[in-house]
């Protein structure tokens, strides 16, 4: 997957983490995970102004990383992906695009936070137990999976004793969750509450837009059909957002 160019203000972003986390081997991972490695390593400047923390080393980081986003159109993703990975704490992990916007701060009385980071690639998704849904999971999962990010439900994992413990867990864990709104399970809009609530990116399906909440109709949702035709346009509408939010998380920290 491929995502648009970075503004020089994202470029300056990703730059202050990587001069703040990365080793000599983190720079010689990346260049073998971009096909770059030799690039890296050959650098008059890079890896030696590291090495002796020399004040050039910003300028060399902002030299290489332009560098290694015009060898190819896919090291930009692969360049976000590793300093994600490298870098934790170098954002927020909630789905607020204004950093200056009001923060909350609270403690749940009826679950408990879990000990685990927010994934920012982590997509999960909240929807009726049904059999009759299986192929629409399947189908979220490979739009999940096509754009690289990891998929999950709440069957998918037991970690607690109550499934709604997990269910929060799983919601706190993710960077976007995926509702289907389908027959008007109570529990999805609840799950779409606790979503919401910490700040995450919602995405909401259904099969029906009268099943879509009243409060919720102003926000885009993608109706799908149960079947073929209408799972392979709702995994193409998905893939289509999920490719967005990929690149929306890094602006979000970068902007």
């Amino acid at each position: 997957m491929t995502v648009n160019r970075p503004s020089q203000r994202q470029l300056v972003g990703i730059k202050d983490q990587i001069v703040s986390q990365f080793s000599d081997s983190d720079w010689k991972e990346l260049g073998m995970l971009t096909e770059t490695y030799e690039m890296v390593i050959q650098h008059p400047r890079l890896l030696r102004s590291l090495s002796w923390n020399d004040s050039d080393y910003d300028g060399n980081v902002l030299d290489m990383i332009n560098n290694i986003i015009a060898t190819a159109p896919n090291n930009y993703s692969i360049l976000l992906d590793y300093v994600a990975r490298k870098c934790p704490e170098s954002g927020e992990f909630v789905s607020v695009e204004d950093s200056s916007a009001r923060r909350i701060v609270f403690s749940p009385m009826v679950f408990k936070v879990p000990c685990e980071k927010p994934n920012i690639n982590l997509v999960s998704v909240m929807m009726p137990f049904d059999s009759s849904m299986c192929a629409v999971y399947d189908t979220i999962k490979a739009a999940a999976t096509t754009t690289g990010y990891e998929c999950k439900r709440a069957d998918d994992i037991w970690n607690d004793s109550t499934v709604i413990q997990d269910v929060f867990s799983l919601i706190f864990e993710s960077y976007i969750v995926i509702c289907d709104f389908t027959g008007k399970n109570p529990n999805v809009f609840y799950e779409a509450g606790i979503a919401h609530t910490l700040g995450k990116h919602v995405i909401p399906i259904t099969q029906n837009s009268e099943h879509i909440p009243f409060d919720l109709r102003h926000h885009r949702y993608a109706e799908y059909l149960n079947n073929s035709e209408g799972r392979a346009g709702l995994q193409n509408e998905l893939e289509n957002r999920l490719n967005v939010l990929h690149e929306k998380k890094f602006q979000a920290t970068w902007a």
